[in-house]
């Protein structure tokens, strides 16, 4: 029976793939606009009153933190994912431990960066090209 469940596992852990790789992709280019939009401080000039180190352009305060739990929830969960092709593979109680802590920890990070997206919600409006993050 557990065999014929294999490509149902095989299509739910492409999809993931491909979501988790479309988020770190979106939250590189929001890391992308931080860097190149963020402050520039030269010889002689001191930081602004109201500095954060996690600062963003474009959102609001709580943008900064969004973005930075979602590219760590993509990074994971790509690599949850290449362990969940092992898994796959070998289809064993060995090699389900992995997969299953890495999937764990992803879910977790997802769950974080929903919770901050929340909090950019209600804090303001946000950037329209970070609705799809």
């Amino acid at each position: 029976m557990a065999e014929s469940l294999k490509p149902v596992a095989l299509l739910l852990l492409i999809l993931n793939l491909c979501m988790y790789a479309i988020l770190a992709i979106i939250g590189g280019w929001a890391v992308n606009i931080s860097i190149d939009r963020g402050f520039i401080l030269g010889p002689g000039m001191r930081l602004p009153a109201h500095f954060h180190p996690i600062f963003f352009p474009i959102g609001n305060w709580a943008t900064g933190f969004f973005v930075v739990f979602s590219l760590l929830a993509g990074v994971v969960g790509i690599a949850s994912g290449l362990v969940g092709f092992s898994h796959i593979r070998h289809w064993n109680y060995y090699s389900l431990q992995p997969a299953a802590t890495t999937g764990l920890l992803a879910w977790a990070l997802t769950v974080l960066a929903m919770g901050l997206a929340c909090q950019e919600i209600s804090l303001d409006r946000r950037n329209a090209k970070l609705n799809d993050l």
